[in-house]
């Protein structure tokens, strides 16, 4: 987000957000300060108060634990996967006709616990493929708002090798 100059213009609606321009469009820049697992109650804060269509207007980046560190994937709409605060956003909505980034963390290491794996730290290598990531997922959804979900799926939806 500092590439956008997005300022944090506080806390409300259970999150930390600011409010900017990407790409000509005004936009929201949300972080949810609930547990994970109920994130879908600051989203349906944010969608509620500021009058969002979750299905053409909403686009939820999220860390996946099914894609190796350094890809991403775009997704119009969907099932949670498993991933409990995008469940949690899809109950609260009513929907899951949403666009989302996933970001690639990779699977947990044999006999870790999932919350360890996604709350440690990574290896250098794998911090610096995920750094990456990040930085795809940024350009995507900039891609998202120029050119629609379609053109960012054909774009970045493919396997990235990371060396």
């Amino acid at each position: 987000i500092d590439e956008y100059q997005i300022p944090s213009s506080g806390t409300g609606h259970k999150a930390l957000f600011g409010k900017g321009m990407i790409a000509g469009q005004k936009v929201i820049v949300a972080k949810p300060m609930t547990y994970m697992n109920l994130s879908g109650e600051s989203v349906r804060e944010l969608v509620n108060y500021y009058k969002v269509d979750p299905e053409s207007e909403l686009i939820v980046v999220y860390d996946d634990i099914s894609l190796a560190p350094g890809q991403i994937r775009i997704r119009k709409k969907g099932s949670a996967g498993g991933h409990n605060g995008i469940k949690n956003i899809i109950a609260n909505l009513g929907t899951d006709h949403f666009m989302r980034v996933k970001v690639g963390v990779g699977a947990k290491p044999k006999g870790w616990d999932l919350a360890d794996h996604v709350l440690g730290r990574f290896s250098a290598d794998d911090r610096k493929l995920v750094d990456e990531a990040i930085e795809l997922a940024a350009d995507a959804v900039e891609k998202i708002i120029t050119d629609g979900p379609d053109a960012a799926m054909n774009e970045y939806n493919r396997k990235r090798v990371t060396e």
